[in-house]
């Protein structure tokens, strides 16, 4: 029997989320076997020809080209799976939805001629279906095991749907926001990081996106309570994951 051949293509991102792909070498050795990694620029010299079982997608679609290339992919793929941030929301480029690009490439590059880009950095979803989202910027490391494991065999990813909240209280990290008056996307946002930052005595930055049916309103109250203004609580919403339906409507009530 053949094996599943996975392509892992990269778009407007930092790699950072091929990077955790490449981090799990030792865990990847125990499904490797059942594998064929075709096509992966990051760690391979293979071309792209063929169809693929599994596609990986890492970044969001910011060019032209970008919007061709993700609609051939699909249509060369059984499967496509979206990593991290800019793949399933947009990532922190999408910042620059809504503003002048013109303007911004202007101030940026010496020669603005040269770059051909849309106005808009969009998930992948916006373009084509997608079979599976895995947030984070960058993914969990444990997530991404789970993933690659229950494709190889045909089942859904078990990946958590909680709040990050649930992490921090499981660590028994004392709350930040509480102890501390420190904001925090904390209750807001998809488990997946282990609350890494609150270990760290710093609020949620929201780095895995919206949790299923946030309140952000009643987050938003809070950090209000706290003496937040309007503009830190639309900035706290308008980061990683600004594009995230939930985050970017909390983020336009405050601006």
């Amino acid at each position: 029997m053949a094996k599943p051949r996975l392509g892992v293509f990269k778009f407007s991102s930092c790699d950072g989320c091929q990077l955790s792909l490449l981090d799990c070498e030792d865990e990847l050795l125990a499904v490797a076997g059942a594998i064929d990694i075709a096509y992966f620029p990051e760690a391979t010299r293979s071309d792209d020809v063929g169809h693929y079982d599994i596609a990986f997608i890492e970044g969001s679609v910011t060019t032209p080209h970008e919007a061709e290339m993700i609609q051939d992919i699909r249509a060369r793929s059984t499967a496509l799976i979206t990593l991290g941030a800019c793949a399933t929301s947009g990532g922190i480029q999408a910042l620059k939805n809504g503003a002048d690009t013109a303007a911004f490439i202007d101030a940026v590059y010496a020669h603005p001629e040269y770059i051909d880009t849309l106005d808009t950095a969009t998930p992948i979803s916006d373009h084509v279906t997608v079979d599976f989202e895995l947030r984070g910027c960058p993914i969990s490391k444990r997530d991404l095991i789970e993933l690659v494991a229950a494709t190889v065999v045909g089942r859904t990813p078990q990946t958590p749907s909680h709040a990050a909240c649930i992490e921090c209280k499981l660590a028994g990290h004392v709350c930040v926001m509480v102890s501390q008056g420190t904001p925090c996307l904390g209750p807001v946002t998809h488990a997946g990081c282990g609350a890494l930052c609150p270990g760290y005595a710093r609020g949620c930055y929201g780095c895995f996106g919206p949790k299923e049916t946030p309140n952000t309103a009643a987050l938003a109250a809070q950090l209000a309570n706290h003496g937040a203004d309007n503009r830190q609580i639309a900035r706290l919403f308008s980061t990683f994951n600004t594009n995230a339906p939930e985050f970017r409507k909390e983020a336009e009530k405050h601006e």
